[in-house]
């Protein structure tokens, strides 16, 4: 089987978190996400609430590794880990004791990262390699929701088994425009009550300087695939174009409806 290869920057957030007082988890915590949903935003948010030590953090975990990872969600070891795991048997037995929380994004916006990022020299796929060489961004973005036959999944497939085959299971589902909106008004008590309920959701409590933690967890600095830094992208569109829009419901009808997005 033929693996992506994703290059991204150091990681020197741990630092930062040992600058404040620790309480530690008494659960497991896995945020399990849609890729390019906006993970490493809400991972480094969370890590800033969460002790190094129970930090998980020597892959993301997915079905083809998961035994190799099986450590990150026992019970006993109370860690927070992160993936992009979809529903399986073994998806389902491995999670069943941890706090689970599923980041989605907007499916427009999602099928935009996507391609923008498989056009940038920070991931290597050697069967996409000659497609990123020759495609036009629209066409990218049409294979981003079409899907590459034999070499890359469908939009439709992609949010079915990384997303909506968890609802109602036991995992909480989480909204990357949420999170965005709840950043720019980090000042106000909207935001106070948001960002308590969404650590809440991995069973950590808001201490009483949140607002320094997750201004240090959320700048951009710290995302190893940041879009705003990725190298090698054409120019792209700020957003989908009408057109597009409607082959994404043709695609995947009613996908954007049952997230919350209409």
């Amino acid at each position: 089987m033929t693996f992506a290869v994703i290059q991204g920057r150091p990681d020197r957030l741990n630092a930062e978190v040992r600058r404040f007082a620790q309480a530690p988890l008494t659960q497991t915590a896995f945020l399990n996400s849609v890729p390019k949903c906006g993970t490493h935003l809400l991972r480094n948010i969370v890590r800033m609430f969460v002790p190094v030590e129970q930090h998980y953090d020597r892959e993301f975990i997915q079905l083809q590794n998961l035994e190799q990872h099986q450590a990150a969600l026992d019970p006993r070891r109370r860690a927070f880990s992160v993936g992009h795991l979809i529903y399986a048997d073994l998806a389902a037995l491995a999670t069943r004791h941890a706090r689970h929380v599923i980041l989605v994004r907007d499916p427009y916006d999602y099928v935009l990262s996507r391609a923008r990022f498989v056009f940038s020299e920070e991931f290597k796929h050697p069967m996409l390699e000659p497609l990123k060489a020759a495609a036009s961004v629209d066409q990218m973005i049409n294979f981003m929701i079409f899907g590459v036959p034999a070499k890359g999944p469908a939009l439709r497939e992609v949010f079915t088994f990384n997303a909506v085959a968890w609802m109602h299971t036991g995992a909480e589902i989480v909204r990357y425009e949420d999170i965005v909106a709840a950043l720019k008004a980090l000042e106000t008590p909207a935001s106070e009550a948001f960002f308590r309920d969404l650590l809440g959701k991995f069973g950590i409590a808001l201490p009483h300087d949140w607002r320094e933690r997750v201004r240090i967890g959320s700048a951009r600095e710290h995302s190893a695939t940041d879009s705003g830094r990725l190298s090698g992208v054409p120019d792209f569109p700020k957003v989908l174009s009408e057109g597009q829009k409607q082959l994404v419901e043709f695609a995947a009808p009613g996908l954007r409806a049952l997230l919350g997005y209409s």
